[in-house]
């Protein structure tokens, strides 16, 4: 596969959305903002967010939502590379923002559930009714590891619910292209779970032991990040250690295809045929583009 830079000087990139004008605006987890990028590899500030934005996504109405971990990394620099290291002592929790991208305003949407706080939401995806899944990743503590869980949440502020609790290391989410499945990746167990929807919004009651189905669970010690859906239904997950993407079909097999970062975190796809890739390599702070074998999903909203 043929991939081309396009810009680099990134910190930490992440959550990218190809836009309409064929723009993409990526979160800079590090640098806690978002960041428009254009195809010559020019960037602009869109907004400073604080904290440390990690996925994002347009909403119903047209506003970039972000999932902000809230800044619940460290950030050790070894070798050339930015790589995330522990939870700080001033980490709080994270939040759900709404960020104008006209004017770059910023505004928390929520910041708990149910009365208890974020850890730090990692990665959402918007249905067709305009309502969002994402994933709380949980954060470390000098006592061990807080777990993280999958939440659904209407955009207006008004419903929020923890679908599904007490899950090691929540990352990439996404869904399938008729909207039946919610897919989750786990980074630290290097697997995808895959969700069986009720209705829109709603998983029903969990069954037995496992939270859901298992897609697949990688060999070895690969982890996994942030994902997006082919147009077919493939999932293609960003893959850490064995840098690249991983795509998961639905009936569990795989194929990798290699990028040049050990950390990379996320595809998204655009462009007139879907085919248009763009991937972010966050260790290295780099941005590539490629063409993909096959068109990506088209999300349900734009700007």
């Amino acid at each position: 596969m043929d991939i081309e830079l396009v810009t680099e000087g990134l910190r930490f990139p992440e959550g990218p959305i190809a836009m309409n004008d064929g723009s993409v605006i990526l979160t800079e987890i590090e640098g806690q903002v978002l960041t428009r990028v254009t195809p010559d590899g020019v960037k602009t500030t869109v907004a400073k967010t604080g904290g440390g934005p990690n996925g994002a996504a347009i909403g119903p109405d047209g506003a970039i939502y972000v999932t902000n971990n809230g800044g619940s990394f460290e950030w050790l620099k070894q070798n050339g590379l930015t790589i995330p290291g522990p939870t700080p002592p001033s980490h709080t929790g994270g939040y759900i923002q709404r960020v104008d991208i006209a004017t770059g305003k910023v505004e928390t949407l929520y910041d708990s559930c149910d009365g208890r706080g974020f850890n730090g939401p990692n990665d959402l995806v918007f249905d067709r009714q305009g309502g969002f899944w994402f994933t709380d990743h949980g954060c470390s503590t000098p006592e061990g590891r807080k777990n993280g869980a999958l939440y659904f949440a209407k955009a207006d502020g008004s419903h929020i619910v923890r679908a599904r609790d007490h899950l090691i290391s929540p990352n990439g989410v996404g869904l399938s292209p008729d909207e039946t499945v919610v897919y989750m990746a786990d980074t630290q167990l290097g697997r995808l779970w895959a969700f069986d929807l009720a209705a829109p919004g709603s998983l029903p009651p969990q069954e037995g032991f496992a939270p859901g189905r298992v897609v697949h669970n990688l060999p070895g010690y690969q982890l996994l990040d942030s994902l997006a859906v082919e147009a077919g239904g493939k999932v293609c997950v960003a893959t850490i250690i064995n840098g690249g993407i991983t795509a998961f079909d639905p009936n569990g097999e795989t194929e990798h295809y290699a990028f040049p970062d050990l950390i990379t975190t996320n595809i998204c796809f655009g462009g007139a045929d879907m085919r248009d890739a763009w991937i972010t390599c966050s260790s290295t702070g780099k941005l590539f583009r490629c063409r993909w074998p096959r068109p990506g999903l088209k999300l349900n909203f734009n700007a």
